[in-house]
C-alpha cells in the first residue's frame, strides 16, 4: 500500500513540475534558415542594455571616447519613428529609461558610457522650430556636464556609424532615440497623436476584414508569432538582423489587456537581454513592415510569421 501510494505521489509531483517548468527559458536555439528569419540568439551584450560591460567589441578594458560636442541639433524625419532629434552632423540622439528626468539623474557610466557616448553641454544650439527652453544639463558622477532635453539626459549610440541611423532604437528595452521635446520618438506624435510608451504597449483584439479577431498591441499595430521559435520550452530564433524587422512587442501589464487571454501570459528574459510579452508562453513581434494599424503586411512572411489570435493561435487562414 504505502509503495502504491509512493508512486502516486511521485507521479502526481512531476506533472506539477511539469506544469510550472512549461514556460522554461532555455537560452540558445539552432539556426533556422536565413529567409526573414535572422540569425540564431547571440550571448547576452550587458553594455547594450545599460547594465554593465560594453560587449559588442568596444573593448571592455578601454578607456570612453571623448565626448564630441553636438553642436547645432537638427530634427531628422524617420518613416518608422517620426520626428528624431539629432547632432549637426545627423547622429540620432538618445535618451535612457533609466535615467531620470525629474530631477534630471544619469545612470549610464562606466562601460555603459562607451556604447552610449554621452552628448556634452557645451556648445549646442537648439533645432530649428524647437524650444530652446527644454534644452539644459545635468552634472554627472565625474563633475562633467550633459545636455539634457526636457530633462532627460541625451547620448549617442556607438554602434550609429552613420548619420541617420537608428541602431540604438529598442535595445535592451531601454534605450530610445529621443524626439525634439525629449520624449521617446514615436511616428505619428507630430499629427498630435498619443504616442504610448513602449514599456507599456498593451494588447487588444481587432476584427481584421480577411482574418478575423487578430491580436494588436497599444498603437493598434499587428501582433504575430514565428514559428521557428518555441513555447514548450520558451526559445526565440529572431535576433539580431531578424528584430530589426521584426521587433520584439515589450512586457506589458495584465490590467491594459482586452479579450486576449492572460494564459502563459509572461515575460521572456531573452538570451540578448531584451525583455519580451509572450501569450500562452509564445513570444510576441510587430512587423516593421506595417506602416499603420490595419496594415497585416508581416501575414504569412516566409511561410513562418503569421498573426496572432486572441487564444495564442495562429492566424494562417482568412475567415
Amino acid at each position: 500500500m504505502n509503495t502504491w501510494r509512493n508512486a502516486s505521489l511521485a507521479v502526481t509531483a512531476a506533472a506539477l513540475l511539469t506544469l510550472t517548468t512549461a514556460c522554461g527559458q532555455e537560452q540558445g536555439t539552432a539556426s533556422p534558415n536565413g529567409q526573414a528569419v535572422g540569425n540564431a540568439a547571440p550571448a547576452r551584450q550587458p553594455a547594450e542594455s545599460g547594465y554593465g560591460s560594453s560587449g559588442g567589441g568596444y573593448g571592455s578594458g578601454a578607456d570612453a571616447p571623448a565626448p564630441k560636442a553636438a553642436g547645432q541639433l537638427a530634427v531628422q524625419d524617420s518613416r518608422k519613428l517620426g520626428k528624431v532629434l539629432t547632432d549637426s552632423e545627423g547622429f540620432t540622439l538618445y535618451r535612457f529609461d533609466k535615467d531620470t528626468a525629474k530631477p534630471p539623474k544619469s545612470n549610464c557610466d562606466g562601460d555603459c558610457e562607451k556604447a552610449w557616448p554621452v552628448v556634452p553641454a557645451g556648445d549646442v544650439t537648439a533645432a530649428a522650430g524647437t524650444d530652446a527652453s527644454l534644452l539644459g544639463e545635468v552634472v554627472r558622477t565625474d563633475g562633467s556636464k550633459q545636455l539634457t532635453v526636457d530633462g532627460w539626459p541625451m547620448y549617442r549610440y556607438a554602434k550609429d556609424t552613420a548619420p541617420g541611423q537608428t541602431n540604438g532604437q529598442g535595445v535592451g528595452g531601454t534605450w530610445f532615440a529621443a524626439a525634439p521635446d525629449g520624449k521617446k520618438a514615436a511616428a505619428g506624435a507630430d499629427r498630435g497623436e498619443q504616442a504610448e510608451p513602449a514599456d507599456a504597449a498593451g494588447l487588444s483584439v481587432r476584427k481584421d476584414p480577411e482574418l478575423g479577431d487578430i491580436v494588436v498591441d497599444k498603437r493598434g499595430m499587428t501582433v504575430y508569432r514565428f514559428t521557428q521559435d518555441s513555447a514548450w520550452p520558451m526559445k526565440t530564433a529572431c535576433s539580431g538582423e531578424c528584430l530589426k524587422k521584426w521587433p520584439v512587442v515589450a512586457p506589458v501589464s495584465k490590467n491594459s489587456v482586452e479579450g486576449v487571454t492572460k494564459k502563459g501570459f509572461v515575460t521572456f528574459d531573452r538570451p540578448d537581454g531584451i525583455k519580451q510579452q509572450t501569450i500562452d508562453c509564445w513570444p510576441l513581434y510587430t512587423f516593421a513592415g506595417d506602416e499603420k494599424p490595419g496594415d497585416v503586411n508581416g501575414q504569412g512572411v516566409g511561410g513562418t510569421w503569421f498573426a496572432v489570435s486572441p487564444d495564442s493561435d495562429l492566424v494562417k487562414t482568412a475567415k
